[in-house]
């Protein structure tokens, strides 16, 4: 049943990461990946704020693994990261891994605190 729940929450979070990753690159340009740092915040915050909660192990396999694990990426993160350092973009690159990791802990804490 944990792992139906697991799929189930990652169906939603996976296409969601995917329009918003879409939705804001558009907006942006492109040239920053920002829309990767949009959604690894968002994740970030939701699973702070779910981990605050009494959430049962159900609710959390579904919302905690499957829907922020789905909306969030790691390796999209990395890879876009190394893209920055492979086109010379090393104050990029640097800068989307500290902004990333700031605001990722730091949209944790703020979830945790919330809830």
């Amino acid at each position: 049943m944990t792992a139906l729940l697991v799929a189930l929450g990652a169906a939603v979070g996976a296409p969601l990461r995917y329009l918003v990753d879409q939705a804001v690159q558009r907006r942006s340009g492109g040239r920053f990946p920002l829309g990767t740092l949009v959604v690894n915040v968002v994740g970030s915050l939701v699973l702070g704020f779910l981990v605050g909660l009494p959430v049962s192990t159900p609710l959390m396999a579904l919302l905690g693994t499957g829907f922020c694990g789905a909306l969030t990426t790691y390796s999209t993160f990395g890879f876009e990261t190394f893209r920055l350092l492979q086109g010379g973009r090393w104050v990029a690159a640097v800068g989307n891994a500290a902004v990333s990791l700031t605001l990722g802990l730091g949209a944790a804490f703020l979830g945790l605190s919330l809830a």
